[in-house]
């Protein structure tokens, strides 16, 4: 054991304190980061949903596999606190260079606002993200063992409230980084053109983890540091390997058939250690449905928040941004294990009903299969306020009159009129073979025809000045803006071409009588600039727009006012989102029910059926669970996109279902067990067995002689 000067505070050892702002700051460097990366996957990289939620879950799972490496780092080779100190280094570089990463201006070197190598970003996102998993999974095992390493005998009271202040930070730091990085996310920074600032959302995250490991280490003169006695996982693997390997040479019917498969390894391995094992493996084996479980969880940082971008964050006075959502859960927890300790399990305890861990993980499954469900039904709502779109042969049209006569347009079956710079409220659908002739007419003019080939599948925008003058717009839009923006675009009924910066992003060239492309803002308040040799010194060319909210589309015509000075007239294209983020927090509070019930109850159940010894071996396969359920989210994701977003939510709800009806076929068939009083078995017969061995012809007492 290192030797170390062990200081007191309010009979604590003083280097906890350390311990546990370390675990703070780490925690709230990653899921921080998390919190924003689905929403980086789309609005920075570009990629779909599928794909990325398919990366989001594949780094979850590694998260969660390399604690098994971290472990066998610290146990084998380095001990905890350099293993520690190492993969931290580790950690802080990874959280530097997905901050890196998120630099537009990195490779945008014509300074329009795209990055014109994103293959670079790419590759330093997967390298940054890598490095991360390596760091956060092999410090996970380490940190709270060697938090509970500084205690000395006879302080088991201040150990066990060191967990809970150590649980506490834990909560704490993903609390506070949920809220702040989507805050920092939102706001606009670059160099030569303004992006949402990812650099500065993945930057504080980094920082946080730099602050960790400068805690750690100043801390270094105060820890007890116990030496690395040897992996137990790697025994465990070395016994069982050869149980297998005995039982496979010996498969004959000649040799007798033993009580249980690891009675194989007998041959090299003492009893106590195979019983043991029996123990752990008695346990594994409930583990196997356990990651469907996870599969649902984690959902809450990739589907349940790519949801939350197609729903209005307003929220009485408050607006919340789509990956806010997830405070939801740690705010939750922090609610419903207090009260779950104190209030409920005692109160089902009074009823006299036996609540035991594993009916508590069984309630906990259905609980998130619950939750599943009510996602699928805030699915159904949005998609009932979902615009139609144009399908298959069909076209859409919308008239917009920007001149100054009322125009009648004669379509297939019907006609419409439209006043100045009045819009048909909603886009008109044809068949795009059945639309052979459009009629352009006003009073006192012959009838122009419109000769243009509409495109299937597609939205148009027919911009009408004269009967003779038209303009036939694609709208580019067959879908409502991606991930809760906005669109604009800009109609010029000028007679010559304007510019205009909306937020720093700019509008080239858009030509007299003609439409601009859109252009996508997150939600709030915009400026916008018009800059033409058409306008007159003493007009007014900077205006706001009207308030953004989330999914909507707009079309703003710049038309002139009496005074010949430049004014825009607002249209609505897409109507922004309806359905409240707040819908969601039932589904929140199921999952997070369930995360209580089955999270917390497992880990208990593990630790009391598993010999002191083989705690480890137990908590890398839980987490191993972890990582299993992320790469069952993979699956499903790669196999397909579903064509309704709600099926998808039921799938995963039905087969959590199914998954929990065979585990609690699995728990009624579970028998418990108390690893003590069986260590303490083990612990009399070794006794017994060497004072047989100590004193092989002990002197026959006359109760045995009278026997006799």
């Amino acid at each position: 054991m290192g030797m170390s000067v062990q200081q007191n505070c309010f009979g604590y050892p003083l280097s906890i304190f350390f311990i546990v702002i370390n675990e703070f700051c780490e925690r709230f460097s990653y899921y921080g980061m998390r919190a924003i990366l689905i929403l980086y996957f789309q609005r920075f990289l570009g990629w779909n949903d599928n794909l990325g939620t398919a990366i989001y879950h594949t780094f979850v799972a590694l998260c969660y596999m390399t604690p098994v490496l971290g472990a066998l780092i610290a146990d084998s080779w380095l001990g905890k606190f350099k293993t520690i100190v190492s993969l931290s280094i580790v950690y802080t570089i990874g959280q530097v260079v997905i901050a890196v990463s998120s630099i537009n201006d990195l490779t945008d070197f014509n300074h329009d606002g795209i990055p014109d190598n994103i293959s670079v970003h790419v590759a330093l996102s997967m390298v940054g993200l890598a490095l991360i998993a390596l760091g956060t999974g092999g410090i996970k095992p380490c940190v709270s063992a060697f938090g509970g390493d500084q205690f000395e005998e006879g302080q088991e009271k201040q150990r066990n409230r060191f967990f809970s202040i150590f649980y506490l930070a834990i909560n704490a730091g993903s609390l506070l980084s949920t809220i702040i990085t989507p805050m920092l996310r939102v706001q606009v920074c670059g160099i030569h053109s303004k992006q949402s600032c990812y650099p500065l959302a993945f930057g504080v995250p980094a920082a946080l983890m730099a602050v960790s490991l400068i805690v750690f280490v100043i801390g270094s003169r105060m820890y007890k540091n116990v030496q690395p006695q040897g992996n137990v996982m790697a025994k465990v693997a070395s016994c069982v390997g050869f149980a297998i390997k005995n039982r496979i040479r010996h498969r004959s019917k000649r040799f007798p058939k033993r009580e249980h498969w690891l009675d194989w390894a007998t041959e090299k391995y003492d009893e106590r250690l195979i019983s043991q094992i029996k123990m752990v493996t008695r346990v594994m084996f409930l583990y196997i449905p356990l990651p469907m479980f996870w599969a649902l969880f984690d959902q809450q940082g990739s589907r349940w928040t790519l949801q939350a971008t197609t729903m209005s964050g307003k929220i009485g006075i408050m607006e919340i941004q789509p990956d806010q959502m997830q405070t939801v859960n740690a705010i939750l927890i922090v609610i419903l294990v207090p009260i779950m300790d104190a209030v409920v399990y005692p109160l089902i305890a009074k009823c006299g009903f036996n609540f035991t861990s594993l009916k508590r993980m069984v309630v906990g499954m259905l609980l998130a299969s619950m939750a599943f469900v009510a996602a699928a039904i805030v699915q159904v709502e949005i998609e009932k306020t979902l615009p139609v779109f144009p399908k298959g042969n069909e076209v859409q049209i919308k008239v917009l009159n920007i001149g100054n006569e009322r125009m009648t347009i004669s379509f297939p079956g019907m006609t419409v009129t439209v006043n100045q710079t009045s819009p048909k409220s909603e886009f008109m659908t044809f068949s795009a073979d059945k639309l052979t002739r459009i009629n352009i007419s006003s009073t006192g003019s012959p009838v122009a025809v419109v000769a243009h080939k509409f495109e299937q599948g597609h939205r148009h925008t027919l911009l009408v000045w004269a009967p003779n003058n038209y303009q036939v717009v694609k709208d580019g839009l067959n879908q409502k803006p991606e991930k809760g923006q906005n669109g604009i675009r800009f109609v010029n009924a000028l007679a010559e071409s304007f510019n205009v910066t909306v937020d720093e992003q700019l509008y080239e060239n858009v030509t007299s009588h003609n439409a601009s492309e859109y252009h996508f803002f997150s939600s709030g308040e915009k400026s916008f600039t018009i800059n033409s040799s058409e306008i007159l010194q003493h007009c007014e060319n900077e205006f706001k727009t009207s308030y953004l909210e989330f999914g909507s589309a707009y079309t703003y015509v710049i038309t002139r006012k009496g005074n010949s000075c430049p004014t825009p007239m607002i249209f609505e294209d897409i109507a922004p989102n309806t359905v409240s983020m707040a819908l969601q927090i039932p589904q929140y509070f199921l999952l997070t029910c369930g995360e209580v019930v089955f999270s917390v109850t497992g880990l208990e159940f593990s630790y009391s059926q598993a010999p002191s010894n083989m705690k480890s071996v137990l908590q890398a396969g839980w987490l191993l669970t972890v990582a299993f359920g992320n790469f069952i989210v993979l699956i499903v994701a790669g196999a397909g996109p579903f064509s309704e977003q709600w099926a998808e939510y039921v799938l995963f709800a039905a087969l959590l279902l199914v998954v929990c009806i065979i585990f609690a076929i699995m728990a009624r068939f579970y028998t418990y067990v108390n690893p003590a009083e069986i260590d303490a078995q083990f612990d009399t017969d070794e006794k017994k067995k060497y004072l047989e061995q100590s004193n092989p012809h002990p002197k026959l007492d006359p109760v045995s002689q009278t026997q006799m």
